[in-house]
């Protein structure tokens, strides 16, 4: 005769002959299995992560649309240049983007994958248009030297190769983050957050799950009658029908069970409480948010902050996180494309960020205070040019 939990779960048990032990009527069948991580593979870790995280999608976006809204400037020496052909460029790099989109998504893609690939497209000599290209669909074909000798773009069952000639604008600029096992990819900030991101996740489907199934719970019912005795195939499908019709799903979630003729009912997990669910969770977000260099503070999650303010945290993400971002793209955009326009840099001006206004205000007070400064050096200090003679020496100065 089959026990109840072969027949419950489909499959036949060999029969005994005539033993049966005096623990049958106590199952203990319950272990913690091994963590199931997401795959290495950059794709399957934004699916996790930026399509169904929260909090990962919320850092890329803050990161990503605060690096694009710095104004690029272009010098050459001490000069600012104000109207320039490659400014226009990442105005407008394409027909499709703006300069803000275009590098949303290279800040986006180094925070993704670690990688962004920018493909420079030239008519007779000429740079015309600049694209953001998908990093999970680029792969890199390493030269004899070491050095990359060509880039191979995948999509749709097509495949576009672009050879690196070593002169010139190159027609693929690559730029990637440190990665210390790795000389060709990058590595992605959330790859460091995997960890935290599957335990944030695996929590919010724990949840989820709880809420569709709540009445179902976790352990088995034991039935308790005289030595030997078995439910017999009508009374087990009648109990299986009864639990799934009257205590499964979410409308029954809470509804007590009651258990007769020699029933009893063994938990096999843990409570939510016994798992300490909730801290875990946000223990979790905070981590994911330090992978992505946005203090938690910004993010609203709960738990200690090692900011005492808002305004000082959000200082703090601009300063460690946004611009240095805007430093490692506007370089190697510089390096990139110095062959073709000759010596240039490309820069921004902090004191212009609204972001961090607080600080340009704190600086003019402290150099307006400075008595021993002159009115010249003042300005120099705050980076405007010298000042009118009527300035420094009232307005009949400049008269005569």
């Amino acid at each position: 005769m089959h026990s109840f939990f072969s027949r419950l779960f489909g499959a036949a048990a060999p029969v005994r002959e005539a033993k049966y032990s005096r623990a049958a009527k106590l199952l203990a069948m319950h272990s913690i299995g091994l963590p199931q991580w997401t795959s290495r593979n950059s794709a399957a870790m934004t699916r996790e992560g930026y399509e169904r995280n929260a909090v990962c999608h919320r850092c890329v976006r803050m990161v990503a649309e605060a690096a694009a809204s710095v104004p690029w400037l272009m010098y050459q020496g001490r000069e600012e240049l104000i109207d320039h052909p490659l400014l226009a460029l990442i105005e407008r790099p394409n027909p499709l983007d703006t300069s803000v989109s275009f590098i949303e998504a290279i800040c986006a893609n180094l925070l993704l994958y670690g990688n962004a690939y920018i493909e420079s497209v030239q008519i007779d000599g000429q740079l015309r248009e600049l694209y953001a290209l998908r990093p999970d669909r680029m792969s890199v074909e390493p030269g004899r030297n070491g050095w990359p000798s060509a880039y191979v773009y995948r999509a749709l069952g097509d495949e576009i190769r672009y050879d690196m000639r070593g002169e010139g604008i190159e027609p693929i600029l690559h730029i990637r983050f440190f990665n210390a096992l790795d000389d060709y990819y990058g590595f992605a900030p959330l790859a460091a957050a995997q960890v935290a991101l599957d335990t944030h996740n695996a929590a919010s489907f724990w949840n989820k799950a709880l809420l569709d199934n709540s009445a179902r719970p976790s352990g088995a019912l034991v039935y308790a009658g005289p030595e030997g005795a078995h439910l017999t195939d009508d009374q087990f499908n009648r109990l299986k029908e009864e639990l799934e019709e009257n205590f499964s799903g979410a409308e029954n979630a809470g509804r007590p069970l009651l258990l007769e003729g020699g029933l009893d009912w063994k938990a096999l997990s843990l409570s939510p409480k016994d798992m300490d669910f909730s801290e875990s969770k946000a223990s979790a977000a905070r981590e994911i948010a330090l992978a992505f260099g946005v203090p938690p503070l910004i993010l609203g999650l709960p738990g200690d902050n090692t900011f005492s303010n808002y305004s000082e945290a959000h200082r703090a993400f601009w300063r460690q996180t946004v611009l240095p971002l805007v430093t490692r793209v506007q370089k190697s955009f510089q390096v990139w494309l110095q062959p073709g326009y000759g010596p240039f840099r490309f820069d921004y001006n902090a004191d212009r960020l609204e972001a961090l206004a607080s600080e340009r205000a704190a600086e003019w007070d402290r150099i307006g205070k400075a008595n021993f400064l002159t009115l010249g050096e003042q300005r120099e200090a705050v980076g405007y040019g010298p000042a009118p003679k009527e300035a420094l020496f009232g307005k009949d100065a400049g008269e005569g």
